[in-house]
């Protein structure tokens, strides 16, 4: 028997594919709006922390 005979005889196993694609899709333009939204002048200041500390 195949993988997807199992798949089939699942009762209610066509949604996850949808919720799955909808979580990533949200996710996915929350995380866009943030980064374009961000202050750029924040952005300056957190990508220069590696260089502005001193060695130990």
């Amino acid at each position: 028997m195949k993988f997807i005979n199992y798949l089939q005889s699942i009762a209610g196993i066509s949604i996850y594919p949808l919720a799955s694609l909808l979580i990533f899709s949200i996710f996915f333009v929350v995380a866009a709006w943030l980064a374009f939204s961000t202050d750029k002048r924040m952005i300056d200041h957190v990508s220069r922390i590696p260089l502005d500390q001193e060695e130990k």
